[in-house]
């Protein structure tokens, strides 16, 4: 299982209704309207990272309204 947390900037405006719309996303665990350099954060899981990258391509980057997305998959250092 590989995790990931997507920054995404969305237009302004747009952070609630593109966090609600990827909230119901298969493969999206969480996903929340906040402040900063970013307008939602999201956290996603997939089987692979092959199948992560889809779920940004096909499924995040195509919810309208999202401008720039940035993808950081969790290691676990120990």
């Amino acid at each position: 299982m590989v995790q990931a947390y997507i920054l995404i900037q969305t237009e302004v405006g747009k952070a609630a209704s593109v966090a609600a719309e990827i909230a119901g996303l298969p493969g999206i665990t969480t996903a929340e309207d906040v402040t900063g350099p970013y307008d939602v954060i999201v956290r996603a899981e997939a089987d692979s990272v092959d199948d992560l990258g889809q779920l940004v391509v096909a499924r995040v980057q195509g919810v309208e309204g999202i401008t720039r997305t940035l993808t950081c998959p969790v290691v676990h250092l120990s």
